[in-house]
């Protein structure tokens, strides 16, 4: 059997795929160095004490948090935003990529790329110990 012709050939699924790397990336890089500018002006005259490491407080380590933190203009929501933002760029490639082999009708590559997706969801979001 023959596989319909398609408008989604692999180069311009390749080409929309690179857009959308350079586009999350850029996105991510701008909402860092915003919020990286908010934070110095807020923290930047002060001595920094790196004797004891500080991690991120508790309400910037979890999605819905770093979200309400980043539309209520805290500097530290914003940065973690920009790094959230980062980390779902590939994961985004992945689920286009599904709707890509989709058009295309290629079965294997569609299952495959859901295998994929499945596993890149399952490690940001499942439990772990």
């Amino acid at each position: 059997m023959d596989r319909p012709i398609s408008r989604w050939t692999d180069e311009r699924l390749e080409h929309l795929l690179a857009r959308l790397l350079r586009l999350g990336v850029a996105l991510s890089a701008a909402v860092i160095l915003l919020g990286g500018i908010a934070y110095l002006r807020e923290r930047g005259a002060g001595m920094p004490r790196q004797h004891i490491f500080h991690g991120e407080p508790a309400e910037l380590r979890h999605t819905w948090t770093i979200v309400q933190a980043a539309l209520a203009f805290q500097s530290r929501g914003i940065i973690q935003l920009g790094v959230l933002l980062l980390i779902a760029t590939p994961i985004a490639r992945v689920a286009f990529s599904v709707i890509g082999f989709l058009l295309r009708r290629d079965w294997l590559y569609v299952t495959v790329t859901l295998i994929v997706l499945g596993v890149l969801l399952y490690s940001l979001v499942g439990q772990h110990p």
